[in-house]
Parts: C-alpha cells; sequence; structure tokens
C-alpha cells in the first residue's frame, strides 16, 4: 500500500500481559509494513524495552477491575494522548481499555477507532451485573467504527445481542487474533523441554499430564475442572493437572478449590510464565484442557494444536469453531464437571483419539492458524480500514 505519510495507529490494553499476548506481534508486522506504531497500557516492567525498536510504549495506569478513578480520569489522559498523536487509528481490546478508549477517541475526533471485541464477559454474568457489563459493551460497541468479532459466532451473538449493527462488525479471516508460531512450536528440543521442565516441578516422567493454559479464573472453568479431576484421578493412574497461569483477583475461582489445589501434590500451579516459555510448558503435556465458560476464538488452543496436542474444550462459540468435536478436539458442555471428567477419562484411555486430534489438530493449524497468515490478514483488515 502507497502512502506518503505513514499511517499512525494507536493500540491499547489494559494491562502488558494482554498486549504481549493479542496485540504484539500484528503491531510489529504492521510497524513492518510502513505504519508508526505507538502502544498504550499498564506496562510491566520489561515491556517497553522489549518493543521500543518498532513502537512508541506509553505507559498508562489502569486496573483490571472496576476503578471509579480509572472511569474518571483514564478518558481524559487517554483523550490528551489522542489529540497529541494525531493518530489515523486508535485500535483496542479488552474490557477496561476498550470503553476508555473508544469515547476517548470519539472525543479526540479520531476517525478510525477499531474495537477488536476478544469474547463477551457478560455472558457468564446473571442479574443487575450482567445488565451493567452488557451495557458497558454496548457502549464501546457504540463509540467505535469498526468492531471485529473473534469468531463468525461471537459475531452473530454481538448482533442478536443488539450491541452493535450487522454492517459495522465483522471477522478477520476464519477469527482469532495472531494465531499460533508453528517455527516456535517446532523451534525447539520437546522431548528435552518435558524432561526439564517435569523435574522442574516434580512430576514424574512417566505421569499423564493434563495441561491448561491461562488465567486461572472462575470463567475458565477451573472450578469445573478441579472437580472433575478429583473424579478422574481415582481411576486414571499416575495423572497430573497442570495449571499454567496467574492466579486471577478480579474473577477468583472457589477458595476452598484453591485451597486444596495447592495442598494436592497431584495438582501444579506453576503461576505466570512469559510468553516465551509457553510452549516448552506445552511440551509437558499429554493433552490439553480448556474448559471455558466463554472466550472470542481460544489463542492457545490454535498454540496446542501447533503443539500436536490432543484437546479438551467447551462447546461454546470460540472454541468450538477453532477445533472440529471428535476430529481435532472434543467438546464438553461448559460448566459441567461430570461431562469434562467423562471425557477426560476417554482421551486417557484411548491412544489412537489421542493421536488422531493431534495429528489433525496440527493440519488445521497450518491451513489457518499459523502466524503469519493471521498477521497478513490483521494487515490486510487495516489496509482496508484506512482506505474507505
Amino acid at each position: 500500500m502507497e502512502n506518503k505519510q505513514p499511517i499512525k495507529i494507536c493500540a491499547l490494553t489494559t494491562i502488558s500481559k494482554t498486549m504481549d499476548w493479542f496485540i504484539v506481534d500484528s503491531m510489529r508486522n504492521l510497524a513492518a509494513n510502513g505504519y508508526e506504531v505507538t502502544l498504550v497500557c499498564n506496562m510491566e516492567e520489561g515491556f517497553a524495552e522489549r518493543n521500543g525498536d518498532y513502537a512508541t510504549c506509553i505507559h498508562l495506569p489502569m486496573s483490571r477491575g472496576i476503578s471509579v478513578s480509572d472511569l474518571i480520569k483514564t478518558p481524559l489522559r487517554l483523550r490528551k494522548i489522542f489529540r497529541e498523536g494525531q493518530f489515523d487509528i486508535v485500535y483496542y481490546t479488552s474490557p477496561n481499555a476498550a470503553m476508555y478508549a473508544s469515547v476517548a477517541s470519539w472525543l479526540a475526533g479520531i476517525k478510525k477507532r477499531v474495537y477488536s471485541q476478544c469474547g463477551l464477559r457478560y455472558v457468564s454474568f446473571t442479574g443487575v451485573r450482567r445488565w451493567v457489563f452488557r451495557f458497558v459493551e454496548k457502549l464501546t460497541c457504540m463509540f467505535s467504527t469498526h468492531v471485529r468479532a473473534q469468531s463468525p459466532m461471537n459475531r452473530q451473538f454481538a448482533i442478536d445481542e443488539k450491541l452493535c449493527p450487522a454492517h459495522k462488525i465483522s471477522v478477520v479471516g476464519i477469527g482469532g487474533t495472531t494465531g499460533v508460531s508453528l517455527a516456535q512450536c517446532d523451534g525447539f528440543d520437546h522431548t528435552e523441554a518435558r524432561v526439564r521442565l517435569r523435574e522442574q516441578y516434580g512430576i514424574a516422567q512417566e505421569a499423564f499430564v493434563f495441561g491448561y493454559v491461562g488465567r486461572v479464573n472462575a470463567d475458565k472453568g477451573i472450578n469445573e475442572l478441579l472437580t472433575a479431576f478429583d473424579d478422574v484421578k481415582t481411576t486414571c493412574q499416575n495423572s497430573v493437572l497442570v495449571l499454567v497461569g496467574m492466579l486471577d483477583d478480579t474473577n477468583p475461582i472457589d477458595a476452598d478449590k484453591l485451597e486444596r489445589a495447592q495442598a494436592d501434590p497431584t495438582i501444579v500451579l506453576t503461576g505466570n510464565v512469559p510468553p516465551s516459555q509457553v510452549y516448552e510448558h506445552m511440551a509437558m503435556f499429554d493433552v490439553l484442557t480448556h474448559p471455558t465458560y466463554r472466550e472470542g476464538f481460544g489463542k492457545v488452543l490454535q498454540e496446542a494444536m501447533g503443539m500436536r496436542l490432543p484437546i479438551i474444550t467447551t462447546n461454546v462459540p470460540g472454541p468450538s469453531e477453532v477445533v472440529e468435536n471428535g476430529v481435532s478436539g472434543v467438546l464438553v458442555e461448559a460448566m459441567d464437571s461430570a461431562d469434562l471428567a467423562e471425557k477426560m477419562k476417554l482421551v486417557y484411555k484411548d491412544d489412537v483419539l489421542r493421536e488422531k486430534l493431534a495429528a489433525e489438530g496440527r493440519k488445521r493449524a497450518q491451513t489457518y492458524f499459523d502466524r503469519p497468515i493471521m498477521l497478513n490478514n490483521i494487515l490486510q483488515d487495516m489496509n482496508a480500514i484506512v482506505e474507505k
């Protein structure tokens, strides 16, 4: 795309972990294709150093939970940043940052306001809480000029819920964000990583590991996963559950379940690990279990496919579109620990099924989710938005 002046884009998330996970790869690719990139989030130490070679990094303190102070101050701070930056596009994701940025960019007169709608948080809520979070979602969509749903089913849900009109919301490619780096999946010794990390976490080399990667919170189905594993380990010998990710205080799992898990020698909570170490940690797993209630598309599922892991996940928009049930993954009903336990036992016992799921998942990742494919999809979409 030929432009005399670089296209100026500002990307925002609430915290830098989300930026690392969903945004930085696409922004680095945009920078390599003529865009002038600014990144805004609540930055952890080292974030600016990792990304300063291609982007201007602005630290803006924001809370992940509800904050009255943020609600008042952050949109005003962002409006100032947007006016001074004179951006062509403001691109945002994650609930808090998206709400603040959509309003602030509208106030600043930004013409292209793009909301990457990575899942709808309110779908698992009830009562007043559901109404409030649905209203915030609708507000964010209203102030955005373009909404990018993470999957076709999530797009249709947003339309049916009247969050935004159909003409405003679309899906990039077949869904997802930055996909999986198959080159990184293949770029290390899986056996060495498996042996080393199992030894590090005190897991027997012969153990059968059910693994999870993501925030350890209620909406990811961790309560059900812990309940299911209590059943599974009684019949599946040498089974271990490994949870890779930070404990999420904004949507915590049941306190008694967490306490029992922390005391259980067959359950390992690794805490947060750097993005660069996620694939190595997956090399420890025999199966990925991801019993989420809601999901934009399921980046971790794509990564598991790249790592040739069989997958158990839920029959909800996003995950049910990433995997093909019985072909590249096994679907269970959300919030159903009994169904989850049954499917975990099935995959544990059936070597042939595991091999089939792993092989078909890898093929699907190669066809649709390899990072160069996904990054080019985002680049073409941004180019189209600018040119309209």
